[in-house]
């Protein structure tokens, strides 16, 4: 059973993104938990644009917030479709609704295949148990 700030309609990575098909793109974030363990954001800071190529596992931009800077891995490889801009002036968005209004970008992924490979939610929840120890 997935926990309340585990969203059971996306695919998860170890370091904290989510990932959520919708129609032929995958939408990514961050989860609660990377927001819980960030504190409050400060800045977020997309280093890609549309038509730009991601490849799964490597950095498209930083998040900070009063405690530290970490970096935003691509959960899927695939070309760039949209990135919210709104997290430029509003990165406080992140703190308030990191699953919704505060996704980051949106990708065609070059493979379908590849968010199968992410953890499913409750995959995810287990990862959060051990990670809270």
């Amino acid at each position: 059973m997935a926990s309340d700030n585990v969203r059971t309609d996306r695919r998860y990575t170890k370091d904290h993104e989510w990932a959520k098909q919708e129609n032929d793109l995958v939408v990514i974030g961050i989860t609660a938990f990377a927001v819980e363990q960030l504190g409050d954001i400060t800045l977020v800071n997309l280093d890609v644009k549309p038509g730009d190529t991601i490849t799964a596992g490597t950095a498209f931009g930083t998040i900070e917030s009063v405690k530290t800077l970490s970096d935003l891995f691509a959960p899927v490889s695939g070309k760039i479709q949209r990135v919210n801009a709104d997290l430029e002036s509003r990165p406080e968005l992140v703190n308030d609704d990191c699953y919704g209004k505060a996704w980051m970008i949106e990708v065609v992924p070059s493979d379908q295949g590849e968010l199968g490979t992410l953890m499913d939610p409750d995959a995810y929840v287990e990862l959060l148990k051990t990670a809270a120890h």
